[in-house]
């Protein structure tokens, strides 16, 4: 169950995410930059005050983030704990190439950031989707997390990289010592199968916001 506390430090979190202040988020989104003080959020009688949904769906609306992304910064029963930074980036703008290492681990500065329950990978990075070619799982709009570091098994669903930095999204089928056997995600396209040496990296998606 949702406390009070934890809107309101999805709210925080998501604010720092962006580099604003919980007013400056306020002010972006349209709203009295007031609404989003600590003063406001309890009255002088003691009562929680809750944002409403309407401030909600400006505040996602204005930072472009989709309610999936939102239940990343709470901190309810389920994923009480520590939290840590996830470089994040466009699907498109990451096929662009500059943006990972030799390994598959996220370098640069031109990431943005998102809160996710810790993990264990500090080398995670958040992928933002557009377009449909990873569709029906993957929507544009969806933020896909990765972990360089998960154990991968057939049947996981990862992010690969070829030797010609081509990115993609795929469901393994099959690993042997020379070839990779990857379905893809939108059900138009053919199995593909990669020779091991053609691939850069491969990494396992360990959630989605859907």
């Amino acid at each position: 169950m949702l406390s009070h506390s934890d809107i309101w430090l999805a709210i925080d979190r998501l604010a720092q995410a962006h580099g604003l202040s919980p007013s400056g988020l306020a002010r972006q989104s349209g709203l009295d930059p007031t609404t989003f003080n600590k003063s406001k959020r309890v009255t002088r009688e003691g009562k929680l005050h809750w944002p409403s949904t309407e401030s909600v769906a400006k505040v996602l609306a204005s930072t472009g983030n989709r309610l999936g992304e939102f239940v990343c910064y709470l901190s309810d029963a389920e994923s009480t704990g520590p939290t840590q930074r996830i470089p994040m980036i466009g699907y498109a703008q990451a096929r662009a190439g500059g943006f990972f290492d030799d390994v598959g681990y996220p370098v640069g500065s031109d990431w943005n950031e998102i809160f996710f329950p810790e993990i264990g990978d500090p080398n995670a990075f958040a992928l933002k989707i557009s377009g449909d070619s990873m569709a029906p799982l993957y929507r544009d709009g969806d933020t896909i997390v990765v972990s360089p570091a998960g154990d991968i098994q057939k049947g996981d669903r990862v992010v690969v990289k070829t030797c010609q930095g081509e990115i993609m999204a795929k469901q393994l089928q099959r690993r042997t010592a020379h070839k990779v056997e990857l379905q893809s995600l939108n059900s138009g396209h053919a199995i593909c199968n990669i020779d091991l040496e053609d691939v850069a990296w491969l990494a396992r998606v360990i959630w989605a916001s859907q």
